[in-house]
Order: C-alpha cells, then structure tokens, then sequence
C-alpha cells in the first residue's frame, strides 16, 4: 500500500485549490475533468512506488529511482544529521513510518522515504545513529561513538503536557485561521456568524438588558471564550505533545511525541547552536521554564521539522539540570552577570511616548476628554522599563556568551564560544548620540532562534573590546558545527 501513501502525499498539495473550486466555482460541476487528474496522479503515485529503491551499505545510503530517467544518490552516515521518523494516524493503521534524513544544507531533505516498515524504519535509524556516530568520532570531540543505549532526559507526563496546554496560545492560531477563512465567504460570512449566535444564544432575552448588564453579559462572553480558547490549547498540546520524552543515545538526542500521529526526530549535539530559556507570566504563575535550541538545518521545511524543544515545559531544576547534561562544562549555573547601566532603562521607555501620544491624540479627537486616559499608560511604561534594565545582564566565562532580558516575560539566550560564526558592532542613530552599540553574535548555520543572541546598549568601547575579546578567542579554536 505505498503507493496510497504517495497519492495521498501528492493530493495534499491540490487539496485546498480543488475544495476551493467545488465550493466557491462555477460552471458544472458534473464534469468528469477532476477524476482525470486524480487518475494521473495515481499513475504518478504507483510510478515511484516501483522505481523506488534504497539500499543501506557499510558507510553510506544509496537510493534510486526513476526508470526511464535513472537516479542514484548517495548520502553517507556521517553527513546526516537529523533522523526524522513521523507517524500519521493512517501510518499507525498499517504500522508503518516516514522516514526523513536531513543534513545542515538545502531546503530538502537529504533522502525521503514515505512508508517503510515501522521495525525498518527504526532500524534504520539505528543504524545511522551508530555509522553517523562513528565516522564523526575524531581525536578532540567530546564522548566516543554511540554506545545504543538510550537514558532518557526528560519526559513529559499528561499533567505536565496539560499545564503546556494552559502556558501556551495554540488556540488562537486557530481561531485566527477561522477568522481567515470566514472572511474568504464575503457576503456569506455574515449568514454564518448569525446562524452561530443564533444557535448559541438564541434562548437568551436581551430585549430588557439595560448598560450594566450588557457590561456584564459582554464580560461573562469574553471570559467564556478565552477559556474556550485555553480549552483548545490544552486538545492541541495533548495531540502534539503527549507522551514528549527526550532520550539521548550516545552523542544524539532523540524526541518522540504525538497522541494519533507520532513524530521522532534526532540529530547530533554538536548541530545545537543557540540556546533559549523562556519563562513567561503563565510560565511563573505554575512555575515552569521552557528550553527551545536551535539546530543548524538548511532552513524552510527543515528548519521547523527540527528538533527544537528540549524541554517545552519543566521546572527551572529540571530546565538546569538538562543545561548541566548537555553542557557539562560551561559552568552555565555560575555565570558571573555584568548588569546595564541605570540609564538603560529610558532607551526601553523612549518608544512607547509617540505610540502614547498618537493613541491619546486621536482618543481626545474621538472622545473628548476622557480620551487623555490613555496617558495613564507612561506610569506603566515606564515602570516596566525600569524593571528590564535592572534585570537586564550579559556575561562571558571563556566558554559561553550569554543574555538575559525581560522582566515580565523573561529570556535567556547562550551559545557557546566554538559555535560563534562571526561578530559584528552595530549602531543606530540613537547609538550615535548616546556612545552605545550593539553586539550581534551570529552562530554557524542557525536561522530558528526568535530572538538573536544580541547585547544591545553597550557602551561603544567596551562593546569594541568585547568583540575583540571574542574574535581573538574564537581565532585560537576550531570551528565545530
């Protein structure tokens, strides 16, 4: 049954385009035009089935296909560096995986093959777990080759995953697509939002609510629906993340998750570039962290197929005991953090006077006075920023460079010296007038970070004698990516 799994991958791609024309076309829709594309795509899908062919060697993948028009690639072991294995529901049914392996160049992966047998596809990735690990073994790299004993780092039981669900706003990417595609109905979008209040609250009498209780009724519905929304999140996140553990086997992490579908990715230590630590308001509410790194990958497809979440949910313990694992000698629990000046904090507070006077002048335009409530917002501006600058910090031990901003959402972002690809101090006009800079770190092949490890409002001589204090260690060491 490979060949379904073909059809369904390719049919994937004119889902949308072909449910668009059903619903929204014209003309008759009796014609049998579709079915011929259907039946060329079946073709297509039995076509690479039986020229489809791979063969596992000592050092080295070989794969074929083609029949008229030949091809042969060859990958080896040591230049793969993730093992993506993915389970949809119908690859469960017939016990079966797709199998990915991805190296750190180009938007596509190295090998693709749709349906294997789940035991064969595990095998395989065994088998480039250990050949991978041993051509990479080389005199100076930390640990020896891949031993094949798992020991599993972190693991995510359904009461952690549920309080993943609340900490996070999947939901609303949701609600979001929904809010798009009603508005693709044009005029029919109208009908539907009144057909769904009409379902929802047709029992409800508002032709007696006077102010107070329409205030009251429109807080109870907002209410009603943010909780929906965190009720969503939680259904997503046991979908995504159930059953989440990170296992490390010899000197490459593994991740597996999913409820109906499964995913398990792996790839090397040595490709994680960057590091985040993310503690957000709900995050310190349930006292929890979340540990993101960044993969060096080709970019696109690959980049969000990576493996990315150490740990998307944990206690600060379990967040710093993973950091010491990983990076046993980074001292990272010791970090010695240099704080901004106090003068910092007016450069975080500046941006939001011409949004405040913007939204007030055009409130008092609106309403009258009490639109000069909008001025209340600079208190608050400006505490936050006085908040972020006393927290701000960065620090550098001689192995790692590290940056901690926020105060209300908080962050932490390090990579190590080796990682380093280049430095760079830059200046804004601000910068210029203030005698600050910036300095960029850029790490080798890593494009997924949210935010770039980036120490901003440095003074400019010692942002020049950090960069020169980084290129002149970084000029003393390998590269290792």
């Amino acid at each position: 049954m490979s060949w379904l799994f073909e059809l369904i991958a390719q049919l994937r791609q004119f889902l949308v385009p072909l449910l668009a024309l059903f619903l929204f076309g014209r003309g008759d829709r009796n014609e049998l035009w579709p079915l011929v594309g259907v039946a060329a795509l079946i073709i297509a899908s039995l076509w690479r089935y039986f020229t489809f062919r791979y063969h596992a060697g000592g050092d080295q993948l070989v794969l074929r296909t083609g029949l008229l028009s030949r091809n042969v690639r060859v990958v080896p072991y040591g230049r793969i560096h993730n093992v993506a294995v993915d389970q949809t529901l119908l690859h469960r049914l017939f016990d079966v995986a797709a199998v990915r392996l991805e190296s750190a160049g180009g938007n596509k992966p190295e090998a693709e093959m749709r349906v294997l047998r789940l035991d064969r596809a595990l095998a395989l990735e065994d088998l480039i777990r250990h050949r991978g690990a041993a051509a990479a073994a080389t005199p100076g790299t930390d640990g020896t080759a891949a031993d094949g004993t798992g020991s599993v780092l972190h693991h995510l039981p359904p009461g952690e995953v549920l309080r993943l669900g609340i900490i996070s706003n999947r939901g609303m990417v949701l609600v979001a697509a929904a809010f798009a595609a009603m508005g693709q109905l044009g005029g029919k979008s109208a009908v539907v939002w009144e057909t769904l209040f009409s379902w929802l609250f047709g029992w409800v009498d508002t032709d007696a609510f006077n102010t107070p209780q329409w205030i009251a009724a429109g807080g109870v519905l907002l209410l009603l629906a943010l909780a929906a929304v965190r009720l969503l999140s939680v259904v997503l996140a046991m979908l995504q993340y159930y059953g989440f553990t990170l296992a490390a086997h010899g000197r490459r992490l593994t991740v597996e998750r999913g409820l109906l579908a499964r995913w398990r990715s792996s790839a090397p230590r040595r490709r994680i570039q960057a590091w985040r630590m993310h503690e957000g308001v709900v995050h310190r509410l349930l006292r929890r962290r979340s540990l993101e790194v960044d993969i060096a990958t080709g970019g696109g497809q690959q980049q969000a197929r990576a493996l990315r979440e150490l740990a998307p949910v944990g206690t600060a313990e379990q967040c710093a005991a993973l950091v010491t694992r990983l990076l046993p000698r980074a001292g990272w629990d010791t970090l010695d953090w240099v704080h901004f000046g106090h003068a910092t904090w007016w450069r975080l507070f500046w941006p939001a006077l011409p949004l405040v006077v913007l939204v007030t002048s055009l409130s008092c335009w609106r309403f009258g006075l009490p639109g000069a409530l909008a001025l209340a917002w600079l208190p608050w501006a400006g505490f936050r920023a006085r908040r972020q600058a006393a927290r701000m910090g960065w620090a550098f031990n001689g192995r790692l460079v590290a940056l901690r901003t926020g105060w209300w959402s908080r962050h932490w972002y390090w990579a190590e010296l080796d990682k380093l690809q280049s430095l760079q101090v830059s200046r804004n006009v601000v910068d210029r007038r203030c005698g600050t800079a910036t300095l960029v770190l850029d790490t080798a092949g890593a494009r997924g970070m949210r935010a770039p490890l980036r120490i901003r409002f440095l003074p400019l001589r010692r942002a020049l004698a950090l960069r020169q204090l980084l290129a002149g260690e970084l000029a003393r060491r390998p590269l290792r990516w």
